[in-house]
């Protein structure tokens, strides 16, 4: 599903140059639950915009899908974004001048699909999560657990293979952060592969694998290790 060999990424001015990835390798099976953690500046960031493509990387390569990305145009990396990922953030990133219903949409419309495609991927979406009845309603009217779970909804909407989802549960309090980890649980029970950055250690175990990177270097936690990285420079 997710391969990387020996990817390297370097952030450049003029005076410094740091080593954010070294030789990172990464093989995330289709299917699998992988939680990232680690402290502020040891490269989960990085590693996650590579991912999702928001990226470029500096050498190696990356395989998404059987698809070498390091070899696409820009053009060509934005629809496969569109097309087999998805994304979940801390901070929601919902549009407030925007219902629940127009969130949702706009990924969708940049996929050509018609209106009533859209519609009923929409609604269908906003319902399995419990929103269906709110999918007129702002962003500022909802509470901070309805408002990641329509990003989540978002991302589902567009039936991405492989969901990133980064610090899903960072501004929710204990209780909507559970429904949120048992969500995308059930969502990756259905046969979506999530990779999931988070600081929260009872969150990362619940997860099938978790890597966890200090000190720029990364061990998987669990047997049969698919991650292996080399001391690197701190960045974010």
């Amino acid at each position: 599903m997710l391969q990387m060999h020996a990817v390297t990424k370097v952030y450049r001015t003029e005076l410094v140059e740091t080593h954010a990835l070294r030789a990172l390798d990464l093989h995330v099976r289709e299917g699998e639950f992988v939680a990232v953690t680690g402290p502020s500046g040891s490269g989960k960031t990085t590693f996650l915009n590579i991912a999702g493509l928001l990226e470029t990387f500096s050498s190696g390569t990356y395989r998404l899908d059987g698809e070498d990305v390091s070899t696409l145009s820009d053009d060509a990396r934005s629809k496969l974004r569109n097309r087999k990922i998805g994304f979940i953030f801390q901070s929601f990133n919902l549009i407030p001048d925007l219902n629940l219903f127009d969130n949702v949409d706009v990924p969708l419309r940049y996929r050509g699909m018609s209106a009533a495609d859209r519609r009923q991927r929409i609604e269908s979406a906003l319902a399995r999560v419990g929103l269906g009845s709110r999918m007129k309603h702002y962003p500022a009217e909802l509470s901070g657990g309805q408002q990641q779970r329509a990003a989540i909804a978002r991302a589902l909407a567009g039936s991405p293979r492989l969901l990133l989802a980064d610090e899903p549960t960072g501004n929710l309090d204990s209780q909507m952060a559970r429904g949120v980890m048992e969500m995308l649980e059930e969502i990756n029970a259905e046969g979506t592969t999530i990779v999931m950055v988070t600081h929260d250690p009872e969150l990362a175990a619940r997860a099938q694998r978790n890597v966890h990177i200090v000190d720029g270097m990364a061990t998987d936690m669990a047997a049969g290790a698919g991650l292996v990285r080399k001391p690197v420079e701190a960045s974010a």
